[in-house]
């Protein structure tokens, strides 16, 4: 038996993960870079990997890794797992886990989670309310506001409002937040469609710019300070990694900054005292909680520079797991390999189905 719980009798009893990747999301290149580090570590001794890779336009296709070029995974027709569509793939595909690696909507928002839920299969992550609460950013501010966990402060907006009233709107946030601001979409991820707003005739683009991706966005307060970030692992008794720190080389960690030019530096483990290290790991552990995860997510912060005060910035129900994501090398940093933390999430997933099934059972 494996020290991680989980038994392995060698090829012929391997477990089977099916690894979804790709998606109909602005995150799609990401999604694919993350399954390329996750099917390089998964241990062969413990696994076959089956690679489902979905499409921009939503195809689903059985693809050999997903290391191949994205141009021939796309190529060709796909099959569909909605039992009103005739596209079917033969033989049915049969795997004792199913590891979701989509980020941002149709794969971190709850929708992938509840197509599984249905198929009744175990899957790595969070569950359908957890994923869609993390995904939304606006609602995960809502709910640790009620909390009284500490959050960036914000105003939610919506497209039809600031059509209708902008002036208004504008003269709300300058009063309430007031200049520097951050302009985000409430349901992506990765920093797409995320604008640094200086100036008050900068504000409009950036509001433009976030309304291309949802119609719901986030105007925050800019908090001068440190970016930090902590993994969290478990179930019904999760624990935080150590936390790392961020350091952009652009003015804030924007999408050219964390996956195209690579001159983000990162402190991990961050540079902090003990002190807020702990209360960092117990923020981290409390958000997770919050919103009733399972299995994954990374906490990010900020640290504000004059007062020393931790802010909540978001969850991720599904982070980044390429070669320089944070949430792997704060596990490697804290003790666990990018392998040993595949195996762990693998069993958390088995778990929490196992102990769903039990309760389906009694009642």
């Amino acid at each position: 038996m494996a020290g991680n719980g989980l038994k392995f009798w060698g090829m012929k009893n391997r477990l089977t993960v099916a690894l979804i990747f790709g998606g109909r999301s602005a995150e799609h290149e990401i999604s694919i870079i993350s399954a390329r580090a996750i099917y390089k570590n998964l241990d062969r001794k413990k696994y076959r990997v089956i690679s489902i890779f979905v499409t921009k336009k939503g195809n689903w296709k059985l693809v050999s890794s997903p290391e191949i070029p994205a141009g021939r995974s796309g190529a060709g027709g796909g099959f569909s797992f909605l039992p009103w569509d005739g596209r079917r793939v033969k033989p049915p595909i049969k795997a004792d886990v199913y590891f979701p690696v989509l980020h941002g909507p149709y794969g971190e928002d709850g929708t992938i989670q509840g197509l599984l839920e249905m198929a009744d299969v175990p899957y790595v992550g969070a569950p359908v309310l957890a994923s869609a609460i993390g995904m939304d950013k606006a609602i995960f501010k809502h709910l640790l506001s009620r909390l009284g966990l500490p959050v960036v402060p914000y105003l939610v907006l919506y497209e039809e409002d600031w059509r209708a009233n902008r002036k208004q709107i504008e003269r709300k946030i300058f009063q309430e937040l007031c200049l520097p601001v951050f302009v985000k979409p409430a349901n992506l991820g990765s920093s797409v469609g995320i604008s640094k707003v200086k100036t008050i005739r900068d504000l409009a683009p950036a509001v433009r710019l976030a309304f291309r991706y949802d119609h719901k966005i986030l105007v925050e307060k800019a908090i001068k300070g440190r970016e930090i970030e902590c993994s969290v692992l478990g179930n019904e008794r999760p624990r935080a990694s150590l936390p790392g720190e961020v350091i952009p080389h652009r003015e804030f960690y924007d999408y050219s900054d964390k996956y195209l030019e690579g001159k983000t530096e990162f402190h991990i483990p961050a540079e902090l005292p003990a002190g807020l290290v702990g209360r960092f790991r117990e923020l981290a552990v409390a958000s997770f909680r919050a919103i009733d995860g399972c299995g994954m997510a990374r906490v990010d912060f900020f640290l504000e520079q004059k007062t020393n005060k931790i802010y909540i910035n978001e969850i991720n129900t599904i982070p980044g797991f390429t070669e320089i994501s944070m949430y792997p090398r704060l596990w490697e940093a804290s003790g666990l390999s990018f392998s040993r933390l595949l195996d762990r999430l693998i069993q958390l997933a088995l778990r929490r189905h196992r102990l769903k099934k039990r309760c389906l059972e009694r009642s």
